[in-house]
């Protein structure tokens, strides 16, 4: 793998259905390797449901060899006890990348939102078109449950926010500018 190729895993977490994403990130050029749900509605007992999150992320990593993780941060919410358990999912998800020596990163679902789509108050379906055409991925391979996609946006939210080519490096004078930098950006 060259220095400028890395992957990045992406965790939307949930302690009924956590999503992932993962992606090739080569310079300005981003892939989708893989996408899926990590399914924990059958098992009742919480403490039961974060062993299996964990087991399930290090199969993640050490199956795809990520560089970094990029996580949804949990939104605050009005039930303090669904606060918590959401809470509690993502600190496991972030053990088990740290635990690998995996840098962690968190992004607000607002954040994923935005740079995914440019509105910060999208639909979980507009965020997954939008990644359904950035990624080329084809119909049948969509997945049927949202939380994929909301795994694979963190992911690539922390494709556009730590690429220098796109996010840090320069700035723009206005649209026009951006446009004749970036012609591949927007069609």
């Amino acid at each position: 793998m060259s220095a400028k190729e890395r992957i990045i895993l992406g965790i939307d977490p949930g302690t009924n259905i956590l999503g992932y994403g993962i992606i090739k990130a080569e310079g300005k050029k981003m892939s989708l390797i893989a996408l899926g749900v990590i399914h924990l509605e059958k098992i009742e007992d919480h403490h039961l449901k974060l062993s299996k999150i964990f087991e399930r992320c290090i199969e993640l990593i050490e199956g795809f060899h990520p560089d970094e993780l990029a996580i949804e941060a949990p939104f605050f919410g009005k039930n303090v006890q669904s606060m918590l358990k959401l809470g509690r999912a993502q600190g496991v998800a972030i053990a088990a990348a740290l635990s690998r020596q995996i840098p962690v990163v968190e992004y607000a679902p607002r954040k994923i939102k935005q740079s995914i789509t440019g509105n910060g108050a999208a639909s979980k379906e507009q965020v997954a078109a939008m990644l359904q055409q950035t990624l080329k991925i084809p119909s049948s391979d969509m997945p049927s449950k949202l939380d994929a996609t909301d795994g694979l946006a963190a992911a690539v939210c922390h494709f556009y926010q730590s690429n220098t080519a796109i996010g840090t490096g320069k700035s723009y004078s206005g649209w026009s500018s951006f446009l004749k930098d970036n012609p591949g950006r927007v069609k």
